[in-house]
């Protein structure tokens, strides 16, 4: 903790260090610390702080990684008091994830997503409550034309947006956030009906939180938060969090009620509508799923978890172009070939462009957005010859399957032939698995792989992307910023037409 940090706790730092003895005296009676003869094997846990001493708290998927070298691709580790069963490696989780769907399926109660959501939405929540809103929201999604022409049609259009945008800046330098807005847009039209002008305040404002809120996921002290809430008072990152969600449910709210007084049966025009609907529909049961609070949080998740994502991919794909230039020129030829002059690209295309989309899959495998998210045991499981109790915190890295060297030939390399055989066709691999896999696998992943093809393809039609001046390819950094995902640092580049 930073000395101003620590100047600021000034009479509470008896009361820390006196609750944190009181604990380590449970800890020690209670046997918390002390393996289970049940649970796969691990490190010796310390008094308080379990493993914490071999983990880099912000990137806990390396120091994971580095474990299972030493204790295999299945064991427990100490987070503060809290066991975790970690999943290592593209057998492990996929055996796990594919095979032991019903028993992997639940989330741990994690201390600042419980603290937003208290247990609601479609991301976080567990049980029956998931289920039923998961089931309604894949549905909604597929009637608002999610993987069909209509929404490739509004990617498109977006894309023309965008595209203004960068022309805007007419070759000078700006910033690789700005191409979070086509992304966030698409979503927002799903969850509202309509999209946002990039210069709207309410977009403006959504955009600032949205990447506040996930840039402050990656602190240290979040961490350490989630580890030990009762030291909350302590600590401030999860304050700000809650700040920044409530100004953002502010803004929803405004939207969730401007729907619900115009919503039209015969006529749902966007997910909020459909929410809202459905809560009509069980006005009159004994209970009700869809009430206020699980709205709001399911509109919140696809704010927040919907929007980044995609739109950080779409960051790194064009940063690793401008790394790479060799492999961006081999794009704009590949299109150009493909895509007749003034033809906008469509979806079906990538049959087509097979360099092209093995690209953008290796864009996704090779930045690693998305380490974990944790899952917990929905019953006892037994698993390769462990006993896992329900409600056991289980970490299913995606991080080692998308760099397991058993399936990758050049894991820590950005190597588009990983999906390309020797004549240059696409190869589909069963280890990329970006958007997680099983019953909780990432429920906007055809909406993404549609958006990432079209935004990529439209984008390298129209423009190369060149390092700011001053600087060249070998100066470009891409070095990940962890947050809630794994970030780009902050960067500037410039677009010129391609010809």
């Amino acid at each position: 903790m930073a000395s101003s940090e620590l100047a600021q706790l000034g009479p509470w730092v008896p009361c820390a260090l006196l609750t944190l003895v009181v604990l380590a005296t449970l800890w020690y009676l209670t046997g918390s610390g002390r393996p289970s003869p049940n649970l796969p094997p691990g490190p010796t846990p310390l008094p308080l702080i379990g493993n914490l001493h071999l983990i880099n708290i912000r990137r806990q998927d390396k120091s994971f990684m580095k474990l299972s070298e030493k204790y295999g691709p299945v064991f427990t580790v100490h987070l503060g008091f809290q066991k975790a069963v970690v999943l290592t490696g593209y057998e492990a989780v996929k055996e796990a994830l594919q095979s032991n769907t019903g028993e992997f399926v639940d989330r741990p109660p994690v201390p600042i997503f419980y603290r937003i959501q208290h247990g609601n939405g479609v991301f976080f929540s567990s049980g029956e409550l998931w289920r039923t809103t998961r089931r309604f929201t894949v549905s909604s999604m597929r009637d608002l034309g999610v993987g069909k022409k209509l929404i490739e049609g509004r990617i498109l259009e977006e894309l023309h947006y965008l595209t203004e945008l960068i022309e805007s800046f007419k070759g000078e330098p700006f910033k690789l956030r700005s191409f979070n807005t086509a992304p966030t847009n698409i979503t927002f039209a799903i969850l509202f009906g309509d999209r946002f002008d990039y210069a709207d305040p309410t977009f403006v404002t959504l955009l600032r939180l949205i990447d506040e809120v996930m840039s402050l996921l990656g602190s240290q002290f979040l961490h350490l938060f989630n580890f030990y809430p009762f030291l909350g008072f302590l600590l401030t990152p999860h304050k700000m969090i809650l700040r920044k969600v409530e100004e953002t449910c502010v803004i929803l709210r405004k939207h969730i009620q401007a729907s619900k007084e115009t919503i039209n049966e015969n006529n749902l025009r966007s997910y909020t509508d459909a929410l809202l609907f459905k809560q009509q529909e069980e006005s009159n049961k004994a209970k009700i799923t869809f009430h206020d609070a699980n709205i709001l949080a399911s509109v919140l998740d696809l704010v927040m978890a919907g929007t980044e994502t995609t739109a950080t991919t779409l960051q790194w794909a064009v940063l690793l172009m401008i790394k790479y230039p060799e492999i961006q020129r081999k794009v704009q030829e590949e299109i150009k070939m493909v895509l007749e002059l003034g033809h906008l690209p469509t979806f079906d295309d990538k049959k087509r462009m097979p360099f092209s989309n093995a690209v953008i899959h290796e864009v996704q495998r090779f930045v690693t957005l998305l380490p974990h998210i944790p899952r917990c045991t929905a019953v006892d499981t037994h698993f390769r010859g462990y006993f896992i109790p329900k409600g056991t915190t289980v970490i299913p890295s995606l991080t080692s399957v998308l760099l397991d060297k058993t399936q990758w030939e050049t894991p820590e390399q950005f190597n588009p032939n990983h999906f390309l055989d020797a004549d240059g066709n696409f190869v589909k691999k069963e280890a990329f698995l970006p958007f997680s896999t099983g019953h909780r696998n990432c429920l906007g992943e055809s909406l993404a792989k549609m958006e990432l093809f079209l935004f990529f393809v439209g984008l390298f039609q129209r423009f190369s992307f060149r390092p700011p001046p001053g600087s060249t390819a070998s100066d470009v950094d891409i070095a990940p910023v962890p947050g809630f995902t794994l970030r780009p640092q902050p960067q500037t580049t410039c677009a010129v037409p391609y010809e």
